[in-house]
């Protein structure tokens, strides 16, 4: 059993700013219910089992413009929203909406918080909402024919609204080799300066074959985004085609983690957010490597920001 009451951000200062999952046992209601096994409290009850023969999600009957809504009774400055898919029948959610507002109404585009594209069978992503604020959380799925079927919807409120943290503050970067006075760490300073001859960007040595820069957070984090500026002064397009790997693998230096996005351009002196796997990708180390031959590689910073802290149970 996973829950995510009172969990901590993990903010650079080491102060606790605790979150309150405030859609735990509160009332839920759905447009129509399969039966009992899929009730619309299953996906407030703070059990992500994501199986629906154990009793822990929802199911409406297949209909129209199916929805799942949750009461909140207050409203809430609402940070972020996570949804958990059931382990079989993993494509019923896509293109689902996730609406917050003061009253049912599904319309107002600015109270639209997120659409699922896809989350895979059993997983649980997290879904920024930049704030947004509301009493009633609502999934809609819209179409004909449709059954929507939830296994968890957790709504995260701060108690001091604050960004998500930049983690990648407190790890350990390392590189495959360094040019003179361009140590990894530079990349994780947290200043954007994108000039290199100020001193504030990491560098390979030039011409080598797949360099690659490795971040160690110390810990495995739950990873929403990943944001990298380039480097302003010349070179834009070094960086044309990096990869950013998450795992928690040093095999091959860590550059076989899995995949989170690949860089296509980075205009120079410009930051460009990547988001791993819907927002909910796990690993201790980021790496980014460039592959081929007579590469370098310029990072002129890192930032790794990620999903507040979950307790097994």
């Amino acid at each position: 059993l996973i829950t995510y009451t009172n969990i901590p951000y993990l903010i650079p200062t080491g102060v606790c700013n605790l979150v309150h999952n405030v859609a735990l046992h509160q009332k839920a209601t759905q447009s129509s219910e399969n039966s009992q096994l899929g009730a619309a409290g299953h996906a407030v009850d703070g059990k992500r089992d994501a199986s629906f023969q154990r009793g822990s999600c929802t199911h409406t009957e297949e209909e129209s413009d199916p929805w799942w809504r949750v009461d909140l009774e207050n409203e809430y400055t609402i940070a972020a929203v996570t949804v958990t898919n059931r382990d079989e029948h993993e494509n019923m959610l896509d293109g689902a909406e996730i609406w917050i507002g003061n009253s049912i109404d599904t319309n107002n585009i600015k109270n639209r918080c997120a659409v699922i594209s896809h989350i895979p069978k059993g997983r649980t992503f997290y879904f920024s909402c930049s704030p947004a604020k509301g009493r009633y959380v609502t999934v809609l799925l819209r179409g004909s024919k449709k059954v929507l079927s939830l296994c968890e919807v957790e709504v995260f409120v701060p108690n001091y609204e604050r960004p998500l943290p930049n983690v990648a503050l407190k790890g350990e970067a390392t590189q495959s080799s360094t040019l003179s006075g361009a140590a990894a760490s530079k990349a994780i300073d947290g200043r954007r300066n994108s000039y290199y001859s100020d001193w504030f960007c990491s560098h390979t040595a030039e011409g080598q074959t797949d360099p690659w820069w490795r971040l160690d957070l110390r810990q495995t984090f739950v990873i929403v985004s990943i944001k990298v500026t380039n480097r302003g002064d010349c070179c834009a397009e070094r960086l044309d085609g990096a990869e950013i790997r998450v795992g928690n693998s040093l095999q091959n230096n860590g550059n076989d983690n899995p995949r989170c996005a690949t860089i296509s351009h980075i205009r120079a002196g410009k930051t460009s957010t990547y988001q791993c796997d819907g927002g909910s990708m796990e690993g201790r180390f980021v790496n980014v490597i460039i592959p081929g031959k007579s590469k370098t590689l310029t990072l002129c910073e890192v930032e790794v920001y990620v999903a507040p802290a979950g307790k097994s149970l």
